[in-house]
């Protein structure tokens, strides 16, 4: 049973979007379990178990993007887990984590995150995106 509160459930959270939006990625990687499983929804990458891999999607994606802000919407708690809608405000650099290769402009989507956590390191990320809005904003078509 995890008795993490949701309190605790706010540090741990809000930490790892710190080391996000500082593109830490070592911060971001020591916030995840050794076992943990990454997945942003659309992504060309799929779902990441390996640290190596999840290292490597996070050095990507802080070339890719770069945050100026995030609006909060909702965040809902369970046990063990986090429900977290945010609006996110910034700068793509290339599209390709949104299937937009070479496309870049400013950007403004809703983005929902699910975390389950273990302890006090997060053992599963899910991250979903507005890709229809992202897309229009870069001004790439529909498939």
């Amino acid at each position: 049973m995890n008795t993490v509160t949701p309190q605790r459930m706010d540090e741990i959270i809000n930490q790892h979007f710190m080391y996000e939006a500082t593109d830490d990625v070592d911060g971001v990687t020591a916030s995840l379990t050794p076992d943990a499983e990454h997945e942003v929804i659309p992504s060309p990458f799929g779902v990441l178990r390996e640290p190596g891999r999840i290292r490597q999607f996070y050095s990507q994606l802080f070339t890719d993007l770069k945050g100026e802000s995030v609006t909060p919407v909702r965040r809902l708690y369970g046990e063990g887990f986090v429900v977290d809608e945010t609006i996110w405000h910034g700068q793509v650099n290339d599209g390709r984590q949104f299937l937009c290769d070479g496309k870049s402009g400013p950007v403004s989507f809703r983005m929902l995150h699910v975390f389950e956590l273990r302890g006090d390191k997060i053992s599963r990320e899910n991250v979903w995106c507005d890709l229809a809005a992202i897309q229009q904003q870069l001004g790439a078509r529909a498939a």
